[in-house]
Formats: structure tokens, sequence, C-alpha cells
């Protein structure tokens, strides 16, 4: 279905948007877009491989980080089928339910990686300020059900997302500005009046990445003021380098996605590009390179690497 502006209707479909302006060299960009996916999924399967089957590996650390990595392959799966389709088949049409259950993946797993990465920031907190009692602390039912809770509390308020969607009729165009649906951008095509939804969105939005990500700030504060008590420097120093990896996939999710949801709420159409460009170094820059990062930080990590590809 064409784009209709100013029109009431009922759309069938969405029509999703590679880089505006770029489709005569939409195969050319694919080839760039497909070995990002599959070094993404490569990198953190092997990961999630070296991991399970090194039972020394079997600590909180690295079951957080595996938790990380599988949440970074459902974000690529999630994104990868609309993304490939637009640049190597041209296929930019997606219908309202597939719309919606991309969406409700999205940020389910967006929220989940978030959660994720506050409970990394807990463990380097135990670790570093109270290390006698690290392993008492987080046991593996802990783990557990630390991050069961949190999974569900991203799948709990993300639900009503496509139901609030679908009451909507779609007046405006019908064409997105990313290869995948968002939320706060879906419900701007809509006729109707979209209060609810946007008070919505603001507030799980809050309740999950704002509130995670001022609980990381506030575990490195007391992180860096224990470090700062210690008075030897070189082991002042090594307990920092053990938080590195951490901050990197820190700055890499939240810096995009804080930009993402300012650019789409108080955005105008001259930072158009800048919010795609945004969209895909957030959906596809911390699958990439969060095990590229763990895997050059983390010395255990990296020597099983090696023993796996040299075997």
């Amino acid at each position: 279905m064409s784009a209709v502006n100013n029109t009431r209707f009922n759309s069938a479909v969405f029509l999703l948007t590679g880089i505006p302006g770029k489709q005569d060299v939409h195969r050319w960009i694919s080839i760039s877009f497909c070995l990002m996916y599959v070094i993404s999924i490569l990198g953190n399967s092997v990961i999630l491989f070296i991991i399970k089957t090194d039972q020394t590996l079997h600590e909180p650390m690295y079951i957080f980080l595996s938790m990380l990595a599988v949440t970074d392959l459902g974000i690529l799966i999630s994104t990868m089928p609309t993304t490939l389709g637009i640049y190597l088949f041209n296929s930019r049409e997606i219908s309202l339910d597939a719309c919606f259950a991309q969406l409700f993946f999205i940020h389910s797993l967006s929220y989940t990686e978030s959660s994720v990465l506050l409970l990394m920031a807990f463990d380097r907190f135990v670790a570093i300020s109270n290390p006698l009692r690290y392993a008492s602390i987080l046991t593996t039912q802990r783990i557990a059900r630390m991050g069961l809770f949190f999974v569900l509390r991203s799948v709990a308020l993300n639900i009503p997302l496509p139901f609030l969607l679908k009451r909507f009729q779609y007046c405006q165009t019908n064409v997105l500005s990313h290869s995948y649906c968002l939320h706060q951008e879906v419900m701007k095509l809509a006729c109707s009046d979209i209060t609810v939804n946007s008070i919505y969105g603001l507030s799980i939005k809050l309740l999950t990445v704002g509130l995670d990500s001022l609980l990381i700030f506030l575990s490195y504060v007391v992180i860096l003021k224990t470090v700062l008590s210690v008075t030897s420097h070189v082991e002042c120093l090594r307990a920092l380098n053990t938080c590195v990896s951490h901050l990197f996939a820190v700055l890499l999710f939240y810096t995009p996605e804080i930009g993402l949801s300012v650019i789409h709420r108080f955005g105008n159409s001259s930072s158009h590009l800048l919010q795609i460009s945004l969209g895909y170094v957030y959906m596809l820059v911390p699958p990439l390179m969060n095990p590229i990062v763990y895997s050059v930080k983390n010395k255990h990590l990296r020597v099983r690497i090696i023993r796996m590809f040299i075997k």
C-alpha cells in the first residue's frame, strides 16, 4: 500500500526504510550489514559455548556475561530479517501484527540488556566492596532469581505496547524511518490521541533504563570510593581494570539508547539521518563489540578462545 498523507485509513502494512538516497548502493551496504551480523552472532555464540563447556568459568561474572550474550543474540535475531530484507531484496513492507510483535521483542530485549548491565555492575560492586562474601552473596540460585525477575519485568512492562498500538487507525504516512519497528515511532503515525502511549512509553523507559542507569552510576560511585581508599596503587589499578569492560559495555548501550530516545521525542526533520544512524548503532554495535571487548580485556576468556581455535 502506498504512503498516504493526512488521510484516515487502517493500513495493512508499514513501509520500513533503509538509508534514504542510497538505494542504488543497497547491495553494497548489505555486505557490511551481513558481516556485522555474522561476526556478532559468531562472537556471542563462542562466548556462550566457552562459558557453558568450561567448568572453571561457571562463576557469577561469566554467568552475567552469558546473559548479556543471550540478550544480544535475541536483539540481532529480532532485527536481522527486516534489515537484511531491505538491503538484499528491497522488501520494505511489514504487516501491522508483525511490526507490533517485532517492537515488543526489541523493547523487551533492550530493557533486559539494561537490567543485565545493572546486574554486572552489582557483581563488580560486591567483588570490590565485599570480596570475602562474594561467593556467598552471588550464589547460582540468587543469580537465577535476579535474572528471571528482570526478564519478567521487561516482558510485563512491554506486553501492553502492541495492544495500545493496535487500537489506533493510522492517518499519517505509513513510512517508518528505520529498518525495524519501534514503539515511539509507530505511535506517531496514528491519527488518534497518543497521550496514553506517550506517557506509558516514557514511564517504562524511566522505570527500566532510567532506574538501571542511575543504580549503575551509584554502584560505580561506591566502587570508586572503595578503590580510592586502597593504599596500594597496584591493587587500586587492578580493581579498576576489572571494571573497564563493563564500563565500555555500559557506554556502548546507553549512549545511543538515550540519544535515540531524545531525538524521537524532541528531534525535527534535520535530525533524520542522525536518527537513522543512531538506530543502527543502538541495535548493531553493542552485540558486535561486547564479545570483542570482553575477549580482549578478560585474560581467562581470551586464553580459552585462543585454545579453541588453535585446536
